[in-house]
């Protein structure tokens, strides 16, 4: 048995039990959302939320939720990943080249933007939302897919971060010796700097694809036709024609297509994970 250091400390039977909790809390939803998504509208009904009923309608489900109303799921499933290319995309290039320039550069006004930049970290999104639908009201964008990406183009958290991230993963040592070799800014940046980055740039964008993915109160104040709908409001459409006169409940679609929604972004998580827990981890040790 190994010696009890302060780095093998002894098993918190209090924390042990407190965590135990906090991954039940987190998982039940996910394993409710598993076990209904293979019942049909009657078992839904019929058999306990937290365990399969007698038959199995999982590939019925999903056949069903990709042709329900010709197709529609997949529009919004395509339209959700438009938002998030451009959106999530954009924010995190304008994100890595605003951050290395804030952090390698000196120039008038730096300290303001700075301010500016933790300011608007502070404000919530719901906040500006208004303002924001007013403006692009004036500009004609509303109900179109601009009204979503060029919001979702930044991100001052994600300035933030790579600002940080840049100011310790790049030494300035290494841009000094380039240029004196005679390397421009933009290679250097390109050859150099970018590979540094790399860690921080994939934790911005799984930070902002995330956030698009599960974007709502944005497209629900913008986007008013169904055909740019993503797949938050469509699913919250299926829902809604359930309370409406003469309207069908599909709600074995809506779970199906709720379970559906999740994989991608799950999917990409797992194969982004390396890259994230290096970029998060960055910096806590100092040698």
């Amino acid at each position: 048995m190994p010696p009890r250091t302060p780095l093998n400390p002894r098993p918190s039977i209090p924390l042990t039990v407190v965590t135990g909790l906090v991954l039940v809390y987190t998982l039940l939803p996910l394993a409710w959302l598993l076990v209904n998504a293979t019942k049909d509208q009657n078992g839904l009904l019929d058999s306990f939320g937290l365990w399969f009923a007698d038959d199995t309608h999982l590939w019925d489900n999903i056949t069903r939720t990709l042709t329900y109303d010709d197709g529609v799921f997949v529009r919004w499933l395509l339209n959700t990943l438009l938002y998030v290319a451009a959106g999530a995309g954009g924010a995190t290039v304008l994100a890595v080249l605003g951050g290395y320039a804030l952090a390698k550069y000196r120039f008038p006004g730096r300290r303001a933007v700075f301010a500016v930049v933790l300011g608007a970290v502070a404000v919530p999104g719901t906040a500006l939302a208004v303002p924001t639908f007013l403006m692009f009201s004036n500009m004609g964008l509303t109900n179109t897919p601009w009204a979503v990406i060029i919001p979702s183009l930044i991100s001052p958290f994600g300035l933030y971060l790579m600002w940080v991230f840049a100011a310790e993963a790049v030494p300035t040592e290494l841009l000094e010796a380039a240029r004196i070799d005679g390397s421009g800014e933009l290679r250097t940046f390109f050859t150099i700097a970018l590979p540094l980055l790399m860690p921080g740039t994939v934790t911005v964008l799984l930070f902002s694809m995330v956030a698009t993915w599960n974007n709502y109160f944005l497209p629900l104040i913008m986007i008013k036709d169904p055909d740019w709908y993503p797949l938050t409001l469509g699913l919250n459409a299926w829902n809604a024609q359930a309370q409406t006169a003469g309207g069908e409940a599909v709600f074995d679609l809506i779970i199906t297509g709720s379970l559906l929604t999740i994989v991608p972004i799950v999917a990409i998580f797992l194969l982004l994970q390396r890259f994230w827990q290096s970029g998060l981890a960055a910096g806590s040790v100092k040698e």
